[in-house]
């Protein structure tokens, strides 16, 4: 479970704990076979006994001590170490009076034990929050360390955020992207596998784009500095990580809450428990060790260390899925959203135009042609999507005329072609023999010679996706800007149960405020966009995801998760995890306070001893803890 390389502090934890456990055992089966109090006359025979725990005592606590103290020190009193001090100190203290008064001294052994094993839980959990912090830090790691700074024709070494907008850096091979900049010079294979997860280079060149935190793999790079290094895509997302532990959710800050509440409530009890019965029943030594027993066994370790750590996890394994979540209450959140709502373009579908149809079929290369003759010259999505259709050189002869909101004219002598909408045709009276919806229309001399139909591919991934959520009894809704029939279409490929087709971003903005205004209590509205023109919605709703964000400044403000990959399926990863993170929080909580309070009830009545007790805490917490580091299993 536990499949960790500790470091050198933690391994002097070890090895002081194996220690202490050893010289705990020989002296518990001493004092048992020998009677270490009879060494000496009997008035101070208890001395030499108590002498040999507190040493081992002291080895074993001093930390705790300095802690607890200094905890005291600052105003901080109520924390586990200072109950455990209480009990610890307090058992010494009976034995002691016990030894005094000519009774056996018992309870140097509960005394050492407490701390003992409390020190084990506390290892357990610093493993543990390592373990999980591992993932993060990996992530972390693709801060850079230096940027080389080209400056009249000299290259100096400098932090990165000393670093202006406009001035020129120069990457070598190897190195790390320091800052978004823009390539001026030169041509290179960049890794974005730490940014993005995709294992595949992408090749770069004058006037590429770079993102901070890739990895330069092959020739260097003179570039311009596009946004200061706080702006960059890098502190970005570190920003993101390192503060997501701040969003606490409910079971966390429930917790925290308890704690603060619950600590010095348990100390009054206690002391309640020693004074009341002992003023009853006259015999304090029996009520004061129950109280020990009570302290001991309420302490709330389990759950302060469990919850947040079984956030912590998931959002490390998250990270490490190259998800990013912004705090544990969107973890929460995830795990009980039953309403998805999905922009379309770049969300659903890639984003980038195909030619899907030809009309007439038997004609499709001469119709190609004639529309890359006509739109040869155009950067427009649909335009470069019929050039690469075609693949073939295009004749320069004509001349091209741009009709505002109805294509483009191309003539060459008597030759006159025509490509665009329906309306363009009618206008120069050609008689549409077949029509299609959203299709590019072509004629040649004023003759009608076919259709072209141009769409959004759907991802691969979609179908499956949405498909899962829906058998979730989840509620899909698609909000797009494109047409009724395109949005229809996507709609039956996808099975998604709604779609409001049409909508300008302002209309998004209203039709998600009007799902979010007439959702039940117990629904929860996740938004995923593909976070360049989606800010407003993101924000909106309960959980916005944004799809393949790195680089965009708006998702990475707006989003509460960031999908680096561009991958749907990466909502049913982080729901996935953000489900088992809250069924094993609520076991925890479930677990801990069952076994304490029955614990507690048997202390009371005398039918446990500390033993029991430290099972109570220290048991009930590794328990936990391990329970917790369940989540980063698949």
């Amino acid at each position: 479970m536990l499949n960790f390389k500790l470091n050198k502090k933690q391994k002097n934890k070890v090895i002081r704990i194996a220690i202490a456990l050893f010289c705990f055992v020989v002296l518990f089966a001493l004092s048992k076979i020998f009677k270490l109090e009879s060494a000496f006359n009997k008035p101070i025979g208890w001395l030499f006994p108590f002498l040999l725990w507190f040493a081992l005592y002291v080895f074993i606590a001093y930390d705790v001590l300095i802690k607890a103290f200094y905890n005291l020190k600052n105003g901080r009193i109520f924390d586990e170490n200072f109950l455990m001090l209480i009990a610890s100190l307090g058992a010494f203290a009976l034995g002691i009076f016990n030894g005094a008064s000519q009774r056996q001294a018992e309870g140097f052994d509960e005394a050492v034990a407490v701390i003992i094993f409390y020190q084990i839980g506390q290892f357990f959990e610093q493993v543990a929050t390592e373990k999980s912090r591992k993932s993060i830090a990996e992530l972390l790691d693709i801060r850079p360390d230096h940027a080389n700074l080209l400056k009249d024709n000299q290259i100096s070494s400098v932090y990165p955020d000393e670093i202006a907008v406009g001035e020129t850096i120069v990457i070598y091979p190897g190195e790390k992207i320091p800052l978004d900049c823009t390539v001026i010079k030169g041509s290179s294979t960049i890794d974005n596998k730490s940014l993005t997860g995709e294992s595949l280079p992408v090749d770069v060149s004058e006037g590429s784009t770079l993102l901070s935190g890739g990895l330069n793999l092959t020739s260097e790079l003179v570039c311009r500095v596009d946004k200061h290094f706080y702006d960059g895509t890098v502190s970005k997302i570190l920003d993101l990580v390192e503060n997501a532990s701040d969003k606490k959710s409910k079971a966390e800050g429930f917790i925290e809450r308890f704690a603060k509440y619950y600590t010095p409530s348990v100390i009054i009890l206690a002391l309640l428990t020693a004074i009341i019965p002992s003023l009853i029943f006259k015999n304090w030594q029996v009520w004061v060790y129950r109280a020990l027993s009570f302290l001991v066994v309420s302490c709330p370790c389990a759950l302060v260390i469990s919850v947040p750590m079984t956030f912590f996890v998931a959002l490390g394994k998250a990270s490490r899925s190259r998800i990013l979540i912004k705090g544990s209450n969107y973890l929460e959140l995830l795990a009980r959203a039953n309403v998805f709502l999905f922009d379309k373009t770049g969300t659903i579908t890639h984003g980038n135009f195909e030619v899907t149809k030809v009309f007439p079929e038997e004609n499709k290369e001469e119709i190609l042609h004639l529309a890359c003759i006509a739109e040869k010259k155009s950067s427009h999505p649909i335009a470069l999507s019929i050039m690469k259709a075609y693949g073939k050189n295009i004749e320069e002869d004509y001349t091209l005329t741009n009709l505002a909101g109805l294509g483009v004219m191309a003539t060459d002598g008597e030759n006159e072609i025509l490509c665009g909408n329906a309306t363009l045709l009618e206008n120069n009276g050609v008689d549409i023999l077949a029509k299609c919806e959203g299709a590019v229309y072509i004629a040649k001399n004023r003759h009608f010679v076919g259709y072209i139909v141009i769409a959004d591919t759907v991802k691969s991934e979609a179908n499956r996706v949405i498909g899962a959520l829906n058998n979730q009894n989840c509620k899909t809704v698609m909000l797009t800007g494109d047409s009724q029939s395109v949005a229809e279409e996507v709609c039956k490929q996808c099975n998604i149960s709604q779609f409001k087709a049409q909508l300008l971003p302002q209309d998004k903005v209203a039709e998600v405020e009007k799902i979010i205004n007439q959702k039940a209590p117990n629904e929860v509205v996740c938004f995923i966009g593909d976070g360049i023109n989606d800010a407003p919605v993101l924000m909106r709703s309960d959980v916005g995801i944004a799809m393949g964000a790195i680089g965009s400044d708006a998702a990475i403000e707006a989003a509460d998760v960031v999908l680096m990959k561009d991958n749907l399926s990466d909502i049913l990863t982080a729901k996935k995890i953000a489900k088992k993170a809250l069924k094993i929080v609520k076991q925890n909580i479930v677990f801990s306070i069952t076994v304490k309070v029955l614990i507690l009830l048997l202390s009371l009545f005398g039918i446990t001893n500390m033993w029991f007790s430290i099972f109570g805490d220290v048991g009930v917490a590794v328990i936990a803890i391990l329970n917790a580091l369940r989540v980063d299993k698949n």
